[in-house]
């Protein structure tokens, strides 16, 4: 019973330090983080001012590889020629005066939130306008320091870029939107950027952009020389289709019925002034009006743009009309004195036909010389009804049919209007047969 008692008691006490070991095992592996902490980065230990040596350890240039999420793209402002868009951007190099023991796997990487404890890289954006942090709940960045010495650092920022547009083929264009990374101090011999190998740049699957599409995204270098040295740089190019559907519906369409209704004046009677200047007035204003607002949403640029020339065209189309009426009225007016004038002609010949008839009644004995019905050969009035004879002997000329048509209707100012009804719908067909052939073409050789 001693032996057995005393067995039961030793195998209490050894299950009493192990689990005391193992709770200290637990307690120390925290412990333990914060001393490879301290050990890796106490005073004295690390200077940040410092930066990491060259691949392999050699004296050359520290190596930072790049990567972006983009995680969306806010606003694209022609205006203003400028872009936002909210990223995580991530930053690895290797600092050899940060490995620490792993404990056998079990720590895999230490976190830190503080920059300023380890040495940072001195990017920045060239093409930035304005930009912050996320700081909610807690500031949106970390540090992470792998036990071979890497060192990865992650942030959330948002950012508003430069974009320089050209604008030529709007609404019909493409736009690259360019995102440029830069050292600003460190010069190539301490500091070269890359892109990270595989896939640099992550977009967010479901982005969404009101009026563009991101076709594709292009990584390339961009390094600058000043005369302080030549600096490391990467670029990201982002290519955006405008989507046309908006500005068809809400430009081009709403132009088109203006133009079409200024044609309906033509229909109208000539007689009806008022109906048809204000038609012809209230289109050209209405015309001029969206002509402004369209001119309103894009910055004054020194060139000619494609949505210029279909909103120059329309006005002109509208502007002729409203001619046009002026010049059936014109017409009308003349055609009207050209009728009063016959009439006072007719007027006046009867009267002088009655007036022979009262004197041949009240002179009946007048004698009259007669002229001889026969002819010389040589005689010249001869010779001229000779050659009216054979003139109408001649076949007769092919009628023209335009001409023909066109006498169906007796006064110009009607010929005019007419003629307008099929004139203006035929030049505007053959205007936009060449302006979308030439603008859409000219889209696809630019892309």
């Amino acid at each position: 019973m001693g032996t057995g008692h005393f067995f039961w008691v030793i195998f209490y006490f050894a299950s009493l330090c192990s689990a005391s070991l193992a709770n200290n095992a637990k307690i120390n592996f925290r412990e333990k983080e914060k001393k490879v902490l301290d050990q890796i980065l106490g005073a004295g230990k690390y200077d940040a001012r410092i930066r990491p040596s060259g691949l392999n350890g050699t004296d050359g240039p520290a190596i930072v590889r790049i990567n972006l999420f983009v995680r969306s793209i806010m606003t694209i402002s022609d205006i203003k020629m400028e872009y936002s868009v909210q990223l995580t951007f991530r930053e690895q190099w290797t600092d050899e005066r940060l490995k620490f023991d792993d404990i056998q796997g079990r720590l895999k990487y230490l976190t830190l939130t503080e920059a300023n404890r380890v040495w940072m890289p001195d990017l920045f954006f060239s093409n930035e306008k304005e930009g912050h942090f996320h700081n909610i709940i807690m500031p949106n960045v970390y540090i992470r320091i792998f036990p071979n010495g890497s060192v990865l650092y992650s942030i959330r920022i948002s950012l508003t870029l430069a974009c320089p547009m050209n604008l030529k083929l709007y609404p019909l264009d493409r736009q690259i939107c360019s995102l440029r990374m830069a050292s600003y101090g460190w010069t190539t011999n301490d500091l070269v950027f890359l892109w990270k190998e595989g896939d640099p740049v992550q977009v967010v699957k479901n982005l969404h952009l009101p009026r563009f599409t991101l076709e594709k995204f292009l990584t390339d270098y961009c390094n600058s020389k000043t005369n302080t040295g030549e600096y490391s740089c990467l670029k990201v190019d982002l290519l955006f289709k405008r989507e046309f559907s908006y500005y068809l519906i809400q430009i081009y369409i709403p132009c088109c019925m203006l133009v079409i209704v200024s044609w309906v004046s033509f229909w109208l009677d000539q007689g009806a002034v008022p109906a048809r200047v204000s038609l012809g007035v209230t289109t050209l204003l209405t015309m001029a009006t969206q002509t402004s607002g369209i001119n309103a949403s894009l910055p004054p640029v020194s060139y000619t743009k494609a949505i210029d020339v279909w909103t120059g065209v329309c006005l002109t189309f509208v502007f002729g009309a409203l001619l046009e009426f002026a010049l059936v009225n014109y017409a009308s007016r003349s055609d009207m004195h050209k009728e009063n004038m016959k009439k006072k002609r007719r007027d006046l010949e009867q009267a002088s036909i009655d007036a022979a008839s009262d004197l041949l009644d009240t002179d009946s004995n007048a004698t009259f010389a007669m002229k001889p019905l026969v002819r010389h050969p040589g005689d010249p009035l001869a010779l001229e009804k000779l050659r009216q004879c054979e003139v109408h002997m001649q076949a007769p000329k092919r009628p023209n049919c335009c001409k023909t048509w066109l006498s169906k209707f007796p006064t110009r100012s009607k010929r005019i209007d007419v003629i307008s009804r099929i004139t203006f719908p035929l030049v505007f067909a053959l205007f936009n047969l060449v302006y979308w052939s030439t603008y859409l073409f000219r889209d696809e050789e630019d892309e």
